[in-house]
């Protein structure tokens, strides 16, 4: 089975890679970005029988830093 993991910084967390990125877009002369945050996306092919916790408990101690980000987890078909 094919897992994808979004992780992303929690609202109010300072992104400066997501500020570098504005700035970049902006000196290219787009307008109307307001804000851009940047996360990462984490792709798994674990057996068919792994449990939605153990999914879970993998975010939790390793693939995502609880403290300062979220994480969503997508079952790909």
């Amino acid at each position: 089975m094919k897992i994808r993991v979004h992780v992303s910084l929690k609202p109010g967390v300072l992104d400066p890679q997501g500020r570098a990125v504005h700035h970049a877009l902006e000196g290219l002369g787009f307008e109307g970005v307001e804000d851009v945050r940047v996360g990462r996306l984490i792709e798994l092919e674990v057996a068919d029988s792994t449990s939605d916790d153990a999914l879970t408990e993998m975010c939790d101690k390793l693939l995502a830093n609880t403290v300062i980000e979220n994480y969503r987890i997508e079952k790909v078909a």
